[in-house]
C-alpha cells in the first residue's frame, strides 16, 4: 500500500498500472491533513515500478497542492500545455 497526505481535496479514482485500487481516508489531523491510504491491487516486486493514478477535485482550501497563478507559469509550459501548473510539497510514505 502507498499513504500520500492530503488536505480538502476529493478523490474520485485511484489506478495502479491501469487496475482500479482502492483507498480509504484515516483521521484527520489538523495540521498535517488527512492521510489516503492507496491498496494495490496486485503485490509489486522490490525494485518494481507503479503508476498511481488519482482523479480528485482540490478546493481552495487545498493548502497541500497549490497551482502556480499565470504570472509565472503558463498552462503552455505544463506537459499537456491546456491547465494550469499544479505542485505539491508534501511528501510520499511507503508501508
Amino acid at each position: 500500500s502507498q499513504v500520500l497526505d492530503t488536505r480538502d481535496v476529493q478523490v474520485f479514482k485511484v489506478t495502479v498500472n491501469g487496475q482500479d485500487a482502492q483507498f480509504a481516508f484515516g483521521e484527520k489531523h489538523s495540521f498535517k491533513g488527512t492521510p489516503l491510504e492507496i491498496t494495490f491491487p496486485n503485490e509489486l516486486r522490490r525494485g518494481q515500478e507503479a503508476i498511481v493514478e488519482i482523479s480528485f477535485e482540490s478546493s481552495p482550501q487545498s493548502s497541500a497542492l497549490q497551482w502556480f497563478t499565470p504570472q509565472w507559469f503558463t498552462p503552455e509550459q505544463t506537459s499537456g500545455k491546456k491547465h494550469p501548473f499544479l505542485f505539491s510539497q508534501c511528501q510520499v510514505e511507503f508501508v
